[in-house]
């Protein structure tokens, strides 16, 4: 049996075929897995439990499907969607993974994250971090109308590309220090996240112990999924049918 990872899937009405490959995989292969854990950023953008949309709609159905069939779910939250709450997690039947985590995966324990939170360089997005999570900042945000909300989070989103655009690569992405710093607190030796969408397994050492940094990579050209099974992970990515594209 095997246990799937994803992440940064960014669902949301302009990219379908994203959407469809999801079902597809929560059809298919997730049917078969020990358990599906989503690392984040499942949707592009999340305004609250209320304004779900079409696509969204499509892939909560997805998941109450796996679910129902037996397949545990867990969903963390992302930096997209940091709202997904209560109602969300009764519609879809997953379960909230908490941020930072510690999975125990076929007897080896590793360190689960979104992995923003290791991007100590981009000091204005930790603070904008801290403001959006506190709760309530949420309720004021929760409070006001769902076109503000969503006037508010279009927004936020074109401010977020700029200032992703405009970062030096190495400040967009984790601090070695801060992924060093995790490591040690969780005691474990393999630290597995999203966020940066730079899918790679990096080997790496913290106080002489060998131990392995796995990113998990966005699904806006091709999907992207990490199998663990007894045999240990394996990174891969799912091609998209022909005339699929961004």
């Amino acid at each position: 049996m095997t246990t799937l990872f994803i992440s940064d899937l960014h669902i949301d009405a302009n990219s379908p075929e994203i959407t469809q490959q999801f079902v597809d995989l929560l059809d298919g292969e997730a049917r078969h897995a020990d358990a599906l854990y989503i690392l984040g950023d499942l949707f592009e953008s999340w305004v609250g439990d209320d304004g779900v949309d079409s696509h969204q709609r499509m892939a909560i159905a997805a998941l109450k499907s796996l679910a129902d069939h037996g397949v545990p779910c867990f969903v963390m939250h992302g930096n997209r969607d940091f709202l997904l709450g209560d109602r969300f997690f009764a519609m879809s039947g997953a379960r909230l993974l908490p941020d930072p985590v510690i999975v125990t995966l076929y007897g080896e324990r590793v360190l689960v994250m979104h992995g923003d939170a290791l991007c100590t360089d981009d000091r204005p997005y930790q603070r904008l971090r801290a403001t959006v999570r506190d709760i309530e900042w949420q309720r004021q945000f929760l409070a006001l109308s769902l076109s503000a909300r969503r006037s508010l989070a279009g927004a936020a989103r074109v401010g977020s590309r700029a200032h992703t655009a405009a970062l030096e690569y190495t400040i967009a992405d984790v601090n070695s220090e801060s992924v060093e710093m995790a490591l040690r607190k969780a005691g474990t030796a393999t630290l597995l996240h999203g966020h940066t969408h730079r899918p790679a397994i990096h080997p790496l050492h913290v106080d002489d112990r060998p131990c392995t940094r796995i990113v998990l990579g966005d699904w806006h050209a091709r999907g992207c999924v990490l199998r663990w099974n007894v045999a240990g992970p394996e990174l891969a990515f799912l091609p998209r049918a022909t005339g699929a594209t961004r």
